[in-house]
C-alpha cells in the first residue's frame, strides 16, 4: 500500500515538473495569468480537477 502511494506521488511530481522544466517561460506566464484570476475561478478549477481525480481513482479501483 505504501509503495503504491509513493509511486503515485512520484508520478505526480514527475508530471508536475515536466512543463516548468521544458517550457519555463510559458509556465511563468501561465502562473502569472492564474495569479490574476478571481479566487472563485481558481476554486472552481481546483474542485473540477479534484472531481476528475476522484472519478478516475474510483474507476481504476
Amino acid at each position: 500500500m505504501l509503495s503504491t502511494l509513493l509511486t503515485a506521488l512520484a508520478i505526480a511530481l514527475i508530471i508536475e515538473g515536466v512543463i516548468p522544466a521544458l517550457f519555463p517561460n510559458k509556465w511563468r506566464a501561465y502562473v502569472l495569468k492564474l495569479a490574476n484570476e478571481p479566487v472563485n475561478t481558481i476554486r472552481q478549477i481546483g474542485l473540477f480537477l479534484l472531481l476528475i481525480g476522484i472519478i478516475l481513482f474510483w474507476t481504476v479501483n
